[in-house]
This record gives C-alpha cells, structure tokens and sequence, in this order.
C-alpha cells in the first residue's frame, strides 16, 4: 500500500464540521447551538491567537486529521514553557498512512519555532490506540488529569465529613477515651 502524501495547514471555519466529527468525543453538548458552532468559535479564537492552533492533515483532499496546538507552561507551579499538542487525532480510514506522525511533526516545529524545549500530548484516557502512539513518539506521563461533575464531587465530600460533624459537635469516641485516660492518670499522680 502506498503512502498518500499528508498536507498540514491551519484549519478555517470551512472545516468544523470535520472537526466535530473527529473530535466528538471531546466536546460537549451545548445547550444552546449546536457543536458546529463551538467549533466554529474555537478555530476563529485559535486562530485571532497568538499562542493556539488548530492543525488539520489532509490526504486526497479529504480531512484526515487533527490537533490543536497550545503554547503554555507545564503546570501552573512548573512554569517551564510547553507545545500542548492536545487530541492528535486521525479518522480511522486514514489510519497507518502517517497523519499521526504528520500531526506530531507540526507539534515539534511549532515548538522549534518558538524556542520551546517541551512538547507535551493529551488524549482521551480511554483511547489506548492514541497513548501507545504518543508513547511511541517518546512522551512519557507526567501527569493524570481526573474530572467529574461539580454535584458529584459535592456529594462524596458530604459523604465523607466526620460523623461527628454532623452529630452536634460531639468529640470522636478516641478523642473522648484519650481525655478520660489522661484524666486517671492526672488523678492517680496527685
């Protein structure tokens, strides 16, 4: 099988419906509009950036891939600037043709372009395929990023509050046999 030749460039508003479509996963679900018009949104803030941007790879004049490019620090308490190439991702027909690598490429120059020294990947963390892949381009875990609900993260810390807490203050049965063994003691010294 040979290889079809992979073009990058920037992608435009014209191609958020293949966005959508590779990046469905990923996206939420507006409330009001539609995903399309999110992604419209992302590509023209991406691209009225400075540090952001959205890369496609096209085969045969087909959209075949994507990532999107971020300059930005490591973490907000490692301050050592980072190319985030956030959700390479390539649609399965197009798979084994080189996109991914394509996509990775343009993370590397954008990085040497800027004078940064790292480039870090993000992907969904059920897609093994995308993680041994990241993995073979030499980008190790740094990190393990876990989300949920606002509500939900409520409920597990009310759940787990002390029942003492919510029992009118009253100390833990510990902290009472400790007062009440220190108290003997005290007493039997005088």
């Amino acid at each position: 099988m040979s290889r079809s030749q992979v073009v990058l460039r920037d992608a435009t508003t014209a191609d958020a419906h293949d966005l959508v479509g590779l990046w469905a996963d990923l996206m939420r679900r507006p409330s009001v509009g539609t995903a399309t018009d999110d992604m419209v949104a992302i590509i023209e803030a991406a691209t009225a950036s400075d540090d952001d941007r959205v890369v496609v790879a096209e085969c045969d004049g087909a959209v075949a891939g994507a990532i999107y490019l971020r300059l930005s620090v490591l973490s907000p308490i490692n301050l050592e600037p980072v190319v985030q190439a956030i959700s390479p991702h390539v649609h399965p027909s197009f798979r084994r043709r080189g996109v991914g690598r394509a996509l990775m490429e343009s993370a590397v120059q954008y990085a040497e372009e800027r004078g940064i020294g790292h480039v870090a990947g993000a992907s969904l963390s059920s897609s093994r395929d995308a993680h041994r892949f990241l993995a073979r381009m030499a980008l190790a875990p740094q990190a393990v990023l876990r989300v949920a609900p606002t509500h939900v993260v409520r409920a597990k810390l009310t759940v787990r509050r002390p029942a003492a807490n919510a029992v009118g203050h009253r100390q833990p049965l510990g902290q009472v046999l400790a007062q009440r063994r220190s108290l003997r003691r005290q007493r039997e010294s005088v």
